[in-house]
């Protein structure tokens, strides 16, 4: 990310039109990117729902019958199978968040370099 945004402060010096092309795939990228950290957040939060419901309630036996939806299909599971599942699904879905959010902070930083150069050029 940080040699993406020092490649940007090191590019020639770009004209009025190509900075504000470039600002504007800058600005298009993050909100794409912070569309996908929204619905990676509710998915995440939609299995912790789960995965806490299963696990708060004591009384739900482990061998107990349940139904996971895995690529479209319905599946039948017991409740020992699927929580380790969904937990893993959970830590997979953190670690990915985790990428969206340097990904949407080092295009903050290629903008925040494009903004210098061209204010300095000015």
């Amino acid at each position: 990310m940080s040699t993406a945004a020092s490649s940007t402060a090191a590019a020639p010096q770009l004209s009025e039109q190509q900075a504000t092309q470039r600002f504007q795939a800058l600005r298009s990228e993050m909100t794409g990117i912070a569309q996908k950290i929204g619905e990676i957040e509710s998915e995440g939060e939609e299995h912790r729902a789960v995965v806490d419901t299963l696990k708060a309630a004591q009384k739900v036996d482990p061998t107990r019958k349940c139904f996971r939806l895995i690529g479209g299909v319905l599946v039948e599971r017991s409740v020992a199978d699927v929580v380790p599942a969904l937990e893993a699904n959970l830590t997979s879905l953190r670690q990915v968040l985790e990428s969206l959010v340097a990904q949407y902070k080092g295009k903050e930083e290629q903008i925040a370099a494009l903004q210098k150069q061209l204010s300095s050029a000015a």
